[in-house]
């Protein structure tokens, strides 16, 4: 019975110790919020730009310039 106790200790112990799995769980979290930037930016900066050119087109049409 003393046997199995220090082993299983001894595993838990080890396990605990074990932080290979802790940075590959902090890696995802990272990639994750970095995805998460880069969507939000991109979302932003794409609303924006679509909102500049309707502007330009609004006032090219109003200037009487039309496409080739």
């Amino acid at each position: 019975m003393n046997v199995t106790r220090k082993v299983i200790r001894t595993t838990i112990r080890t396990f605990c110790k074990d932080e290979d799995g802790a940075t590959a769980i902090e890696y995802g979290l990272f990639a994750a919020l970095v995805g998460a930037v880069i969507v939000g930016t991109v979302v932003t900066l794409g609303q924006q730009t679509n909102s500049g050119f309707n502007t330009m087109s609004s006032a090219l049409t109003t200037a009487g310039v039309t496409a080739p």
